[in-house]
């Protein structure tokens, strides 16, 4: 059992220094998109969108940043690490160890999850100078990141165990991530939608976490944070239980 635990640690050291050694790629670049997306859409909304009371549109629109960083880079954690893998042929080293499909996970979700929330931190540091923020109920913030990223780099093993070229990696990027991410209410309040479009929006559960993660800023949210909570937390178990079988039975890296 203490070898499975020091080879899970080896193989999240890995991972950590995989994206460690282009920090300026990894962490550098998302904060600085996120830094554009708010000068831009701050300068252009912030007199004419009004969302809660007493909370600026740019206040409202940081949070939402901060949480769109975690869950995109850590998906791209573990899917680009383990697609990289399969294309140059190293996963071969790692199928000779004799890691359980519980160290790989554990080693691969840690990694991302610790990228997401260095990434989250960093848009957070970059960004809090330019509106009022305040930590209404902090521990909110903390577990909506750490289960958002977890679920996010848990659904990176799949599509890093599915996709055998860049291309399907970049088409389940754009066409599943990008749009969850994008129409989960990082720019705006569901309440502002039309009435179906809001019934659209409580059934992708980004918006729960990005809701949820912005209630531990301004003590409001459009959902009360424990649903959101408790369905963060099922989609986490789900989708962490799928990876985990992909794993133990060597989906698509044991051919």
């Amino acid at each position: 059992m203490s070898g499975h635990f020091s080879g899970a640690g080896t193989l999240f050291y890995k991972e950590v220094l995989r994206f460690w050694k282009v920090a300026f790629q990894t962490i550098g670049a998302p904060v600085l998109t996120a830094v554009l997306y708010l000068l831009i859409f701050g300068h252009v909304l912030e007199d004419h969108v009004k969302v809660y009371d007493r909370v600026g549109y740019t206040s409202f629109l940081i949070p939402g940043l901060v949480m769109m960083s975690v869950l995109q880079n850590a998906f791209a954690n573990s899917s680009s690490s383990l697609i990289q893998s399969k294309i140059t042929g190293n996963l071969v080293f790692l199928l000779l160890t004799p890691l359980s499909h519980w160290a790989w996970f554990a080693a691969y979700v840690g990694a991302s999850v610790l990228r997401g929330l260095v990434v989250g931190t960093g848009v957070l540091l970059a960004t809090m100078w330019f509106a009022p923020l305040h930590l209404a109920e902090p521990w909110w913030i903390v577990a909506f990141a750490v289960l958002g990223a977890g679920m996010l780099g848990a659904l990176g093993l799949i599509a890093g165990l599915w996709a055998e070229k860049f291309d399907q990696m970049a088409a389940f990027q754009n066409f599943i991530i990008m749009p969850m991410t994008f129409l989960s209410g990082v720019f705006y309040s569901v309440h502002s939608l039309p009435g179906v479009w809001q019934a659209v929006s409580h059934l992708n559960p980004f918006f729960y976490m990005i809701d949820g993660f912005r209630h531990g800023f301004f003590g409001v949210s459009d959902v009360s944070p424990w649903i959101s909570l408790t369905l963060v937390g099922s989609a986490f178990v789900v989708v962490s239980a799928i990876a985990l079988n992909l794993l133990r039975v060597g989906y698509k890296i044991r051919h």
